[in-house]
């Protein structure tokens, strides 16, 4: 199975959070699934994967409240706090009950608190390189949240700089100029450049530590895809978190780093559909 490339990427959808807009997309028919991305990227993360999960799923997608096109302004509220609210309203939007729901990164955080403290339910849930036991927060994470105002006022190009060498570490392999642009892209200019280190500056223990130790509680078959170069979150978190889960399955994904689908699509793909179609997961819904 052969995960292409997509020329654009289409969020038609506005949803209204709070007077804030929240731009979605969705493709394919059948059964919901949801794919919930992580930071500092976007739902672009998805343009390779989501059109193939379309063949068998209707698939739905967004991106987070002050990430890719959705609004960001300043003084608003980005913190996981806030987006697990904004997943739970999204779900009555669209109307879905018990979706399947693929989650990466902070939108494995998300779909986590969504499911423990607002009582969604899932069909089954696929966790990848989530941030799901505290302490988190790479290097730039720890130093930009400390000292956000300076950063903030950094000249542009060395703001790009930093963000592209960020999300260049998020990767195993290296993405072309094309690949980087669609990730860079909607934290450039002030506005971005103010959401970028917004985001950081609301990042908090607090929101894992609210839910970590709740994680027997999980009440959907649950698969966690791990990319063994990851040098954000170390790979044994991945297999401490899967030891918090019962019947949580780890899978180890080779060649692949932090931003798993962009590094091996493929191997997501397969993996989410050979994962809702078993029989332990149907006769779980």
């Amino acid at each position: 199975m052969k995960a292409s490339d997509t020329t654009g990427w289409d969020l038609p959808g506005a949803f209204d959070f709070r007077d804030q807009e929240v731009r979605y997309g969705a493709m394919g028919t059948g059964e919901p699934l949801v794919l919930l991305h992580g930071t500092p990227f976007s739902s672009v993360v998805w343009r390779r994967i989501a059109p193939l999960l379309a063949t068998r799923r209707r698939v739905h997608y967004f991106d987070l409240l002050g990430y890719g096109r959705s609004h960001k302004q300043h003084g608003q509220d980005v913190s996981l706090g806030v987006q697990n609210q904004l997943f739970t309203a999204l779900l009555d939007h669209w109307g879905l009950d018990r979706p399947d729901v693929v989650a990466h990164d902070f939108g494995g955080t998300t779909a986590l608190r969504t499911h423990l403290l607002d009582g969604r339910d899932y069909r089954t849930l696929t966790l990848i390189d989530p941030v799901a036991l505290s302490p988190h927060g790479s290097a730039l994470v720890q130093t930009a949240r400390q000292h956000s105002d300076a950063f903030v006022e950094l000249p542009g190009y060395i703001h790009e700089a930093i963000v592209r060498a960020y999300i260049a570490g998020a990767v195993h392999r290296t993405l072309s100029e094309h690949e980087m642009n669609r990730y860079v892209q909607p934290w450039l200019g002030e506005v971005g450049q103010s959401a970028f280190y917004r985001q950081i500056a609301q990042m908090d223990d607090r929101h894992t530590d609210e839910i970590q130790d709740r994680y027997a509680e999980i009440r959907c078959p649950v698969t966690i895809l791990w990319g063994e170069h990851d040098a954000w979150i170390p790979i044994e978190k991945g297999r401490h978190l899967a030891d918090r889960i019962p019947h949580a399955t780890f899978h180890t994904v080779p060649e692949a780093s932090h931003l798993l689908p962009e590094d091996s699509p493929e191997t997501v793909v397969a993996a989410v559909l050979d994962f809702i179609d078993q029989p332990t997961a149907t006769s779980a819904a």
